[in-house]
């Protein structure tokens, strides 16, 4: 029997397979489609919450672990993988915020590296950045990693390791439960039993659950990008201003995003979302109105009451594991997440409390 099944190849999915194979579990991964081809790779990659000052605390604890550990992560999975993940870390510009101050005094309580920086300054730094601004708070510490490359490195060093097995176009049907206990799942391709399920189904994680009358608060929000095409040293860092955000990688491609729609499980493309990230774009860097679009794309987040996730066992149902809605910050939370779900899942010191994360008390029933 296998250790470990997991539900969902993104980035909790696969991160908590490596985390688990790694201490010795013999894991599977099902994923009714291909690895890491959904919220995971749709998203921007920034190594912090957009504006982590708003975040619930249990929030912030996940990111700061992670956000420390990424540049150990990047290069594991480089010399697992031969892939690059790009933890680039171009530090961050936050422009004409509303809430300027509760930004500096949440750092300030926490210790972090966020300073005011003179708009003047920033107009040196970022000479590609409209002149409109009157004020920035510049975090010099943030990175971004280049998510599909991040999922990449993941599959090909899970693929190379002898305790995982992957099973790609395999769709759950159901859990299997057996005298109160999760032992497995059924799929279209049989059904596979482990000691331990998690559900990592990112937007979907809720269907399994339903299933069992409970009602997990996660749901899809749809989120459009755009990507252009730039030179190298457009914009050397990350800038953010109401509420959208252009994301620089090294060899020039800009990310722009996102919206916010609450549309289902459609992650169609829409003409109108790319006039409103264009019209965004042009209006915080003016130089890409002569820039071409190079891609357009939508992914589903997995939206949770404050963004807080799910991670650890379903109480009613000893065997079953949760480590879902992580909702716009599943790339930051990612290390400390799976990190934190193994310790739990093979009684270690888990890494930070728990409490905030744990599925008990935080499900409804339907």
């Amino acid at each position: 029997m296998l250790d470990c099944l997991i539900v969902g190849g993104g980035i909790m999915g696969m991160l908590s397979a490596l985390r688990l194979a790694d201490a010795g579990c013999k894991v599977c991964v099902v994923e009714r489609g291909e690895l890491g081809r959904e919220s995971s790779w749709a998203g921007g990659g920034i190594v912090s919450p957009l504006y982590p000052w708003r975040y619930a605390h249990p929030v912030s604890v996940l990111a700061h672990w992670s956000q420390a550990s990424y540049p150990v992560l990047g290069l594991r999975l480089m010399s697992l993988s031969g892939i690059d993940p790009e933890v680039y870390a171009t530090g961050l510009y936050w422009l004409d915020l509303d809430d300027h101050e509760q930004a500096l005094s949440w750092a300030s309580g926490l210790g972090v590296g966020l300073q005011v920086s003179p708009i003047g300054q920033v107009y040196q730094e970022v000479p590609a950045l409209a002149r409109a601004f009157q004020r920035a708070l510049w975090m010099p510490g943030a990175a971004n990693v280049r998510n599909p490359r991040l999922l990449k490195a993941l599959r090909h060093a899970l693929g190379a390791h002898p305790r995982v097995d992957l099973q790609e176009h395999c769709e759950v049907q159901h859990l299997l439960i057996q005298a109160g206990r999760c032992v497995g799942l059924s799929t279209t391709q049989g059904s596979f039993y482990a000691q331990r399920t998690v559900v990592a189904g990112g937007a979907w994680s809720a269907r399994w659950l339903t299933h069992l009358g409970h009602d997990l608060p996660v749901e899809p929000v749809k989120g459009q990008m755009i990507l252009y095409k730039c030179a190298d040293d457009f914009l050397p860092s990350i800038v953010l201003a109401k509420g959208r955000y252009a994301i620089p990688r090294r060899d020039g491609h800009i990310l722009v995003g996102s919206t916010l729609e609450h549309a289902g499980f459609d992650k169609t493309p829409t003409e109108e979302a790319l006039a409103s990230l264009k019209a965004s774009a042009e209006e915080l860097l003016p130089g890409l109105a002569d820039a071409e679009v190079v891609g357009h794309w939508a992914g589903l987040r997995p939206g949770s009451p404050e963004g807080i996730p799910f991670i650890g066992e379903v109480p009613e149902y000893p065997g079953l594991w949760l480590n879902c809605g992580h909702y716009r910050n599943g790339l930051v939370l990612a290390p400390a997440s799976c990190e934190l779900l193994k310790n739990l899942m093979l009684d270690e010191v888990p890494i930070i409390d728990p409490a905030p994360y744990a599925p008990a008390g935080r499900l409804g029933r339907l």
